[in-house]
């Protein structure tokens, strides 16, 4: 079994992870899409689509809605439209996963440090740990845009290892893209990847995370 023995804090995801939030961001991607009048995109396909920060997310969308690549000239017009929706959706639909607070208090019951490390704009990740009242159970919120790199970058791991003085084999990472898994072994900490979020279509056993989860419940069990 997956020694986790040494550590001391967790980093996780959020959406895919903690929170089921593509209703909200495909409510958003139609909106400028429809705007622009263009193809609107379906639920799953969004679901596909995310995992790369709000503008990969939406350059893959007009990338399918133009059947062509979009210019950055052009996705760079679209993405405060897109910012603006996404603003006005941002709670709307999305819904926490099963056992998520449970596990949370658990663990931080039980000491350990909890971070977020996103590739959401930070301007739109406190106020949705805020809406389901997640936030206070984070002394670290990284978004997409709080460094000067993101996930599948280990920046933000090795910012959470120097801020609380931590070894690699005392940090976490929680997620359910291969982003989140490529992330954690290039800062040389160990992984755990969920089965139910979203990774493009692949199976996230593949990337190859040190424990794999069906459901978030089991999280608590591999810790303690």
């Amino acid at each position: 079994m997956t020694d986790f023995s040494q550590i001391k804090a967790v980093a996780f995801d959020l959406d895919g992870t903690l929170i089921d939030s593509v209703p909200d961001l495909a409510a958003a991607t139609n909106a400028t899409l429809q705007e622009l009048e263009l193809p609107l995109s379906t639920e799953l396909q969004v679901r596909s689509w995310v995992g790369n920060g709000a503008e990969m997310l939406m350059r893959r969308a007009l990338n399918f809605a133009l059947n062509t690549e979009v210019s950055d000239a052009k996705l760079a017009a679209c993405m405060p439209r897109f910012m603006h929706f996404y603003q006005q959706n941002l709670q709307q639909h999305s819904r926490l996963y099963d056992n998520v607070e449970q596990v949370l208090k658990q663990l931080r019951s039980a000491g350990y440090q909890l971070a977020i490390v996103t590739n959401k704009p930070f301007e739109f990740t406190v106020p949705l740990l805020k809406a389901f009242n997640l936030d206070s159970y984070f002394s670290i919120v990284l978004g997409g845009d709080s460094l000067a790199k993101m996930k599948p970058d280990p920046l933000p791991l090795t910012h959470i290892m120097q801020q609380w003085q931590l070894k690699p084999e005392q940090l976490l990472m929680v997620g359910d893209s291969k982003n989140d898994i490529l992330a954690a072994k290039a800062a040389a900490i160990g992984s755990i990847g969920l089965t139910y979020g979203y990774n493009y279509g692949e199976d996230i056993g593949l990337s190859g995370p040190t424990a794999v989860c069906e459901q978030f419940s089991e999280i608590s069990a591999l810790l303690k």
